[in-house]
């Protein structure tokens, strides 16, 4: 008796999508298995932890160099790259600049990190109730964002910053306070999307408060699409802080931050290059790779993207 080819089975199972052989995965864990697949996203979320490890490590590193970022010796100013002593030098009072550098990370990452959380703190649950309720309250956020928008943000930030004091603390409550508007309008469009879904109609049709229905079935469908905005974010607000520092009002010396150390160094370019080139290149190579790890995230959780 003949046998029945059995090639045409074996090419319809090998036809299958992948989501039909893999059924059981959710859309977090088919979000990680292609964000592992992506290997440019992978190196910059290696790059940018390790220069916040290593700027954490920050007093462990200048304890076991026995050097002081704050310790000025004019007798040894400008010294270049690997100096006796100084692996990248000193600046012009003779600090040591790698130990500046690892300080300066400490501040210009926390301050990026902080404010980002700030105004995602402000921002989420504004754009919420304006998606959810519409009406006159979503008519009134959008005037007030489109309002704050028209100001030049740097003039703002500049101006409340000359008048109030430039700390670290005081930069995560200016940037945080002003920085929610796009987070608002991101999350605004993506709860009126949801609420006409049919999951959010059935929890409703079953007696589920708004409340319930805004922060246990719309916010966390919208959870991927938050930390991708909080990675653009971070490195938005990075150029922001560098900026601000850049034209004389950001975080005043001795404390360091990679965007005073920035302007700083450009008034000793040519006698000593090192103390403009390297924070600059800490600050290029930081916010490329958040604008790198939002984008990569976005892919890797996009739906419509198949695996």
């Amino acid at each position: 008796m003949q046998k029945k080819p059995i090639s045409g089975r074996m090419h319809g199972a090998a036809q299958k999508s992948k989501h039909e052989l893999y059924p059981s995965l959710t859309m977090w864990q088919r979000g990680l298995r292609r964000l592992r697949r992506d290997r440019p996203t992978m190196a910059a979320i290696f790059t940018v932890l390790g220069f916040a490890v290593i700027s954490l490590l920050a007093p462990l590193v200048s304890a076991a160099l026995n050097v002081d970022p704050n310790e000025i010796d004019v007798t040894n100013n400008y010294a270049p790259l690997f100096s006796e002593g100084h692996l990248l030098g000193t600046d012009e009072l003779g600090r040591d600049h790698l130990s500046r550098l690892l300080y300066g990370g400490q501040v210009s990452l926390g301050i990026a990190f902080s404010a980002a959380l700030l105004s995602l703190a402000i921002g989420l649950p504004i754009g919420v109730f304006a998606g959810y309720y519409g009406g006159k309250l979503d008519d009134f956020i959008n005037w007030f964002i489109i309002t704050l928008n028209s100001i030049p943000f740097l003039y703002l930030l500049a101006i409340i910053s000359a008048l109030l004091s430039p700390l670290p603390l005081t930069f995560v409550v200016i940037l945080g306070t002003l920085g929610w508007t796009g987070t608002t309008r991101l999350v605004r469009a993506e709860a009126y999307s949801l609420k006409q879904r049919e999951f959010v109609i059935a929890a409703q049709a079953l007696g589920a408060s708004k409340l319930r229905l805004m922060f246990q079935h719309i916010v966390p469908n919208i959870f991927s699409l938050l930390i991708v905005s909080l990675a653009l974010a971070m490195g938005s607000l990075i150029l922001t802080e560098s900026a601000l520092s850049f034209i004389g009002f950001g975080i005043k010396a001795p404390t360091p931050t990679w965007g005073n150390m920035l302007s700083g160094g450009f008034d000793y370019m040519r006698r000593a290059p090192h103390l403009l080139v390297l924070p600059g290149m800490l600050i290029a190579i930081t916010v490329f790779c958040f604008y790198l790890i939002g984008d990569g995230l976005r892919d890797a959780f996009d739906p419509k993207i198949a695996d």
